[in-house]
């Protein structure tokens, strides 16, 4: 018994720890204890110090963390759960999956508790921060977080997911409106030169809306996608966005076509190829 009592106490004084170097962290970023709506950015070197000293207890603290939040997510609590996902992300920074984790619990669950569609975008826009900023800034070669960043911007932001969706798009149109009259596409994390291989691959984009940003970062997961499961997953993104273009201009037709073809060939999924004869007669495209 006093054996499981002092265990506890040191687990107690880990977690006191923990929460003292993020909680330094978080006020050197100028927040308080609630959570907010802001990216991760790179922790600050006494956080980064308190955190090194946890030396080998760190993957317990983490696995403590992990349960607690699966905890705060079986009660709803969101908001509460968004700090112990932040903790998670600075404890684990190179792991995809707590980055994608944390970011879903901002644009997803958070979000829908917002009152207006003004402050749901606070969070949607706060967990397209943190995949686009700080996960794929630290993780760069992880298509799990392009495929996560991807699904984002095709579902969230610009289908009928959300039913603020609409607010979402003229927020993020303003924001891009102000990058091509700068020229300067850093901000978005945007590379001008790849902007224009996916038109020259899909068609010419409206870059103000989302559709066009779900094509960008999946064609950029899947140069360095190698899991057969998370490309086939990018590829569904790429040809399910191209299919909502065509619904707008049918131009876009024949490259949804391909898509879709390309990505049977590489992954033969149910039901996908009666989906590609039933779009090819619908908008006339040439038989095979």
């Amino acid at each position: 018994a006093a054996g499981e009592r002092i265990c506890v106490k040191r687990l107690g004084v880990i977690v006191l720890l923990t929460g003292c170097a993020c909680g330094a962290w978080l006020l050197q970023r100028g927040e308080g204890t609630a959570p907010r709506p802001a990216g991760v950015n790179a922790p600050s070197p006494v956080a980064e110090l308190m955190v090194a000293g946890l030396g080998g207890f760190r993957g317990v603290v983490s696995e403590f963390i992990w349960f607690r939040a699966d905890r705060l997510q079986d009660e709803g609590r969101f908001a509460e759960l968004a700090q112990m996902a932040s903790w998670l992300t600075f404890l684990e920074p190179y792991s995809p999956d707590v980055w994608a984790y944390a970011a879903w619990n901002l644009a997803y669950n958070i979000s829908v508790m917002m009152p207006t569609p003004e402050d749901r975008w606070r969070w949607v826009e706060a967990g397209l921060k943190l995949l686009r900023d700080d996960g794929l800034r630290l993780n760069p070669s992880e298509p799990v977080l392009y495929r996560e960043l991807a699904w984002l911007f095709l579902l969230k932001m610009g289908g009928g997911l959300d039913s603020a969706a609409g607010t979402y798009q003229a927020a993020w149109a303003r924001q891009v409106r102000a990058a091509d009259a700068s020229g300067d596409w850093r901000a978005l994390k945007l590379d001008p030169a790849v902007m224009k291989e996916v038109e020259a691959a899909y068609g010419a984009q409206t870059w103000t809306h989302p559709y066009a940003h779900a094509l960008y970062w999946a064609r950029a997961g899947l140069e360095i996608a190698r899991d057969p499961v998370v490309r086939r997953e990018l590829r569904q993104i790429v040809y399910q966005t191209l299919i909502m273009e065509t619904r707008q201009d049918p131009r876009f037709a024949a490259a949804a076509f391909r898509e879709m073809k390309a990505a049977y060939q590489e992954a033969p999924v149910m039901g996908l190829k009666d989906v590609m004869e039933k779009f090819r007669a619908r908008y006339a495209l040439p038989a095979e």
